[in-house]
């Protein structure tokens, strides 16, 4: 891991979307806010830059933008970063097998992380989520249909769910 991250915010039809993007590319932190402030808490310790800098986040920019316009699968290959326990880590991974467009309950996303009766460790998965957008915690809904929460408001995931159903 470098000890300098670039940052940057775009702007997005669902409001301003901040990256904190390691120097090999990896995103270490995400969302739909335009205070870096808000981000940079949700970084791993051991994973926190020594320095921030403002600047170009090059493909993950571009992954950003492409997914804002209709190209869904543009942000499935940007490599994140995120540090935490096992079973937060592989929870994780299994959002980011979750298809645009095809939103899961909490309970069947407990199920594909292999831990079915973990229904609020999977919920925790996407609350503790660093790197939204990347690892699409939105795609995860209470069993009822509702929205459930999401850390950059329900009418940010109400925008993706549609814009995914959508295209």
């Amino acid at each position: 891991m470098s000890t300098t991250a670039t940052w940057s915010t775009l702007d997005t039809p669902v409001g301003p979307f901040t990256a904190v993007v390691d120097a090999d590319g990896a995103v270490l932190a995400s969302g739909w806010t335009a205070a870096l402030d808000e981000l940079t808490p949700q970084v791993h310790p051991a994973l926190r830059p020594a320095e921030l800098v403002e600047g170009d986040i090059g493909a993950v920019g571009t992954a950003i933008a492409r997914y804002h316009d209709g190209d869904l699968s543009a942000v499935d290959a940007v490599p994140v970063r995120q540090r935490s326990g096992v079973f937060l880590e592989h929870a994780w991974e299994v959002l980011r097998t979750i298809p645009a467009g095809a939103p899961v309950t909490y309970t069947e996303y407990a199920a594909k992380a292999g831990r079915p009766a973990a229904v609020r460790a999977a919920a925790s998965a996407c609350a503790r989520n660093a790197a939204a957008l990347f690892v699409p915690c939105h795609r995860v809904l209470r069993t009822d249909g509702a929205l459930g929460g999401f850390r950059w408001g329900l009418p940010a995931k109400r925008w993706l769910i549609a814009h995914e159903a959508a295209h």
